[in-house]
């Protein structure tokens, strides 16, 4: 009878558990002096476990994987586009007043559309990404320039200032660190941009079945944020 009440109990504390991830303004620092807080779309969902900090911006249907690093404490501000997903174990932070600029404002790392960042990987300000660009497990890229639609392999970094054209195939292990060797990459072969797409498509579904799945049992353990 005990074993049975302490069964019944455990079940009802994990119904109501909340678990969240951790979601806040920037510190106060000399060089970011004023607060800033994210701004997630209601449609996006950020995992437990995970961390948003700063001036990030997350739009429609983006998926957060479990410890996802979003942190905009000193390179900033971040922006991540439609329809991308970030998976289990992304970093994403940026060096101080080191940004790119998309249509006339400074970034430190701006993500585009439809990009998929996985596992693992790595991305560091001041950086672009591209719309379909697939970052794949435990890549670096770092102060890179990053066209439409390139496949970046795993194992891979992409650094000191490239800028990596559309549709460029990165190799596994490849480390691109010249413009020379970011012009000599080939085209994203067939069957890579197949994975690139189904990778999208599983993605795509997570954002709004996690909202179902977890319900009210989604909220933040951190201050206050914009959500639209």
């Amino acid at each position: 009878m005990g074993e049975k009440n302490s069964s019944k109990s455990s079940e009802s504390d994990h119904s109501h558990c909340c678990f969240k991830p951790f979601i806040s303004p920037n510190p106060l620092t000399t060089f970011n002096p004023v607060p800033r807080y994210p701004k997630i779309d209601k449609t996006a969902f950020i995992s437990p476990f995970s961390s948003v900090i700063g001036d990030v911006t997350i739009r429609n249907n983006v998926y957060v994987a479990p410890n996802v690093s979003i942190r905009a404490d000193e390179g900033t501000p971040f922006y991540i586009g439609s329809n991308t997903n970030l998976q289990d174990g992304v970093i994403l932070h940026g060096l101080v007043n080191k940004k790119i600029s998309v249509d006339g404002k400074g970034y430190s790392i701006f993500i585009g559309n439809k990009v998929s960042i996985a596992h693992g990987a790595l991305v560091h300000g001041p950086c672009f990404i591209g719309d379909k660009v697939i970052v794949f497990f435990n890549s670096i890229v770092y102060n890179a320039i990053v066209g439409k639609g390139v496949f970046i392999s795993y194992n891979a970094v992409v650094t000191n200032g490239v800028k990596i054209p559309p549709n460029r195939f990165v190799p596994p292990g490849a480390n691109i660190d010249s413009q020379e060797k970011a012009d000599a990459l080939g085209p994203v072969p067939t069957d890579k941009k197949e994975l690139a797409r189904a990778v999208q498509r599983v993605n795509q579904e997570f954002p709004a079945s996690y909202h179902l799945l977890l319900g009210e049992n989604r909220c933040s353990c951190g201050l206050a944020y914009d959500e639209h």
